[in-house]
């Protein structure tokens, strides 16, 4: 919470640190329209050959299809 001074602590863990929504602050709606945009271009089903090799590679890990796609959306890595 920003004491107003215009300093407000870093987010918690599990924070993408994207933007906050809710903000009442002028562009929230602009805001709301890119992140949602992002979030469904980057969530879209890829090609059959390579969902089928990031399943594999998941089961491989002992994680999931969704927690391996996000490591790699999030860090641009494969392990």
């Amino acid at each position: 919470m920003a004491d107003g001074s215009g300093y407000s602590p870093p987010p918690g863990i599990g924070h993408n640190a994207g933007p906050p929504l809710e903000d009442p602050q002028p562009g929230v709606s602009w805001r709301r329209y890119c992140w949602t945009k992002a979030h469904k271009a980057a969530w879209k089903t890829p090609p059959r050959e390579i969902a089928l090799r990031r399943l594999k590679r998941a089961e491989e890990l002992g994680i999931s299809y969704h927690e391996y796609t996000a490591e790699i959306l999030d860090t641009g890595k494969f392990r």
